[in-house]
């Protein structure tokens, strides 16, 4: 069986794969405890962490498939948070979409590499459902207010060249150069002086994700609740038939 996450330690720099290009990427409870391992072996042996997916997707988000049944969210923000909150600095290298929990996973990274052809893209509405994995805080720390409205209301793709106009990217470069590039960063943090990248890394996100932990649980009991919905089924059905959904708000 192949494995959905894929790690490869050296040199100091652990490279983190999505390797599900199947679903482009999506995400299932395992490939997140899977990504949520690969954090734990960053802090205990790395100096920096890539995290990626391949050159057609970053994450198309949460598999559908699975994700009503064994994805839960409160073990997914723990997961996102581990990330945050991980000393060695990580770099998200970024192709094809980034949506859903995908989109937060990036941006819960310290730097943001795109490829001129990626995009970010928070995807709930259209089935019924409220952004969620941080995204809330983190779209609203690096974008603003109405940037984040407009990409959770409207779950609109925000193309690479946007999305560094709006700072939720570090750098755009050139399609499938985004690794190459994130793999240079992580070489210059790994050769940084680590306690200074670390306490560095903690006092601008005690900055600007003063209000994360509101997020996360004002996410779950949100979530929670519209996943009841008849909209959400309404949703995730019109999904997998491919076709508009009919939402009635009950």
């Amino acid at each position: 069986m192949t494995s959905s996450i894929l790690t490869d330690l050296r040199d100091g720099i652990l490279t983190v794969t999505i390797n599900r290009p199947e679903t482009l990427n999506a995400l299932t409870g395992e490939a997140f405890r899977s990504i949520g391992d690969a954090v734990a072996e960053a802090a205990a042996s790395a100096r920096a962490m890539i995290l990626t997916g391949n050159d057609r997707a970053f994450s198309s988000g949460a598999d559908l498939q699975e994700s009503t049944k064994r994805l839960d969210l409160s073990e997914t923000n723990g997961i996102i948070r581990s990330l945050i909150d991980l000393p060695v600095p990580t770099i998200a290298a970024v192709s094809g979409p980034a949506a859903g929990i995908g989109c937060s996973l990036a941006l819960a990274c310290d730097y943001v590499v795109m490829s001129e052809e990626s995009y970010l893209m928070l995807a709930f509405a259209k089935i019924g459902l409220m952004p969620d994995g941080g995204a809330t805080a983190l779209v609203a720390a690096s974008a603003g207010r109405h940037r984040a409205m407009r990409m959770a209301l409207t779950a609109q793709k925000v193309w690479a060249p946007q999305a560094l106009d709006w700072g939720l990217a570090s750098e755009v470069v050139a399609p499938g150069e985004q690794l190459d590039r994130a793999c240079q960063v992580a070489e210059s943090f790994a050769q940084g002086a680590p306690l200074g990248l670390a306490r560095t890394k903690h006092a601008v996100n005690e900055a600007t994700l003063t209000s994360l932990g509101e997020a996360f649980a004002r996410e779950v009991e949100g979530q929670n609740a519209l996943r009841r919905t008849q909209d959400f089924a309404e949703g995730v059905a019109a999904f997998n038939e491919k076709r508009a959904a009919r939402f009635t708000g009950e």
